[in-house]
């Protein structure tokens, strides 16, 4: 079965994402924001796919703050982990943050909250989980 890792501090957000890929998808979800587990977890391939929220409040890492960017940044960089696709997720959807999210984290996809369209949602997941490159 295929698992998504949510990356998101809004546990609201958590049960959403979660309702909508058991459901509609079959997918298993697992879900935190506590850096560590992130990597442990993209590290032990207990993860096929990560949903990454960019705006995390609390994830610190090493003693540093982390946003959804940075912890995707450290997930591309390392070999290990660099090939497990992460898809941003984010409300700030502003003119030019796709790229810009899409180029500055080195992440696979970008999609903006609220997910509308449940079905694509799921899909886009399938896809990504299927064709990595």
């Amino acid at each position: 079965m295929t698992t998504v890792l949510i990356v998101e501090d809004d546990p609201i957000n958590f049960r959403v994402f979660a309702k909508i890929l058991t459901k509609r998808g079959g997918l298993d979800v697992k879900g935190t924001e506590d850096v560590e587990e992130v990597i442990r977890i993209a590290r032990a391939g207990e993860a096929d796919v990560i949903l990454m929220d960019v705006s995390l409040s609390g994830s610190v890492y090493q003693g540093q703050s982390m946003d959804g960017i940075k912890i995707t940044q450290i997930l591309k960089s390392n070999p290990d982990t660099a090939g497990l696709p992460v898809i941003l997720v984010t409300a700030h959807a502003m003119e030019g943050d796709r790229e810009n999210f899409l180029s500055q984290s080195g992440a696979d996809a970008y999609v903006s909250k609220p997910v509308i369209d449940h079905q694509a949602f799921v899909d886009q997941i399938l896809q990504l989980v299927a064709h990595p490159d």
